[in-house]
């Protein structure tokens, strides 16, 4: 009997082990789009390792669509894409079990005009022709609205001409000279901006309007509650890697070079801009103040936009966001 108790021991410790390297090889799916930006932080996460390095696996999956991944969460396919608490909110409302867990960014998109225009403010959009990317319930385009009405007594929606249509089609018809201005995603307004067009009226400015300040991000990881309540731990590494992977990208030029052609960026000016863009979206603080925050904002867009915008929520439901994530 005594002979035999090493030996048991052995296998005792080897379960442990072995029960020790399953948890640290939890595999964490991430589903995003295959051409967005959130791909050069997935680039740099498995490039460096940083997903071994936190003891988890990050499988990532590119989707054609947003549409496309929000449906891949939802039936189970993904455990986490990249969406805001907006819609998070919605769906809760609805009876969804999802949660907005890790932030992924403050960087929002901006109203565009050419160089040289007299177009200097919301007002001076009377008239004119302006393209809109999202739609006419987009949330940038209900914040502009908004501050149009209360700063110049203007209905922008009526008084203007719209265009809705996909970013980079906008983009072109904006470029050629058929649309006046142009509301669109960062990274296309990034593109104009290099090419030395204005930022009339960043949705930055639009929150913080609103009494919201522009560093409390719209963008984040958005988890199946299923998956958050089984492997906790692994969507906490994820937020370590994710943070890991920004600081990366924030101090190192060099790291940007190897990622460029992820970037699809012409020319050096549209290069550097995406650089300076992305990096002044990185979240620095995301605690009580900053969800209170955006629960106010998600107040001010179910007040303008009304249930086409964000179902049946009122406010932004208890639990949208994953407590266990603070930094």
């Amino acid at each position: 009997m005594m002979a035999r108790r090493p030996f048991a021991m052995l296998v005792a410790f080897s379960l442990v082990l072995g029960g020790s390297l399953a948890a640290r090889a939890e595999t964490l799916r991430v589903g995003i789009l295959k051409f967005g930006t959130v791909r050069w932080e997935m680039d740099v996460i498995k490039t460096h390792r940083l997903d071994e390095a936190e003891g988890f696996t990050l499988d990532v999956r590119g989707y054609g669509g947003g549409e496309a991944s929000n449906v891949a969460l939802m039936a189970g396919e993904v455990d986490c894409i990249v969406d805001d608490w907006l819609w998070v909110g919605r769906m809760r409302a609805d009876g969804a079990d999802i949660v907005f867990a890790v932030p992924y960014s403050s960087t929002v998109g901006a109203l565009v005009v050419h160089k040289g225009t007299p177009i200097r403010n919301l007002a001076d959009l009377a008239g004119r022709k302006i393209g809109i990317a999202g739609g006419p319930y987009d949330k940038s385009w209900l914040l502009i609205q908004a501050v149009a009405q209360k700063e110049y007594g203007l209905d922008l929606g009526a008084k203007a001409e719209l265009a809705f249509g996909a970013p980079p089609l906008l983009n072109e018809k904006f470029l050629t000279g058929e649309l006046d201005a142009v509301l669109n995603y960062w990274h296309y307004v990034a593109r104009l901006e290099a090419r030395g067009h204005v930022r009339l009226f960043e949705v930055a400015a639009a929150q913080e309007y609103f009494g919201v300040p522009r560093t409390v991000p719209q963008l984040g990881y958005v988890c199946r509650g299923e998956v958050l309540r089984a492997k906790p731990e692994a969507v906490e590494a994820f937020a370590r890697a994710s943070r890991r992977a920004k600081e990366i990208l924030e101090t190192s030029d060099a790291e940007w070079d190897r990622i460029r052609p992820l970037t699809k960026a012409k020319d050096d000016t549209v290069f550097a801009t995406l650089k300076r863009r992305f990096r002044e979206g990185i979240v620095r603080r995301w605690g009580d103040e900053e969800r209170q925050a955006a629960a106010r904002l998600f107040a001010v867009l179910a007040e303008l936009g009304g249930e086409k915008l964000v179902g049946r929520a009122k406010e932004l439901p208890a639990g949208t966001f994953w407590d266990r994530v603070r930094w």
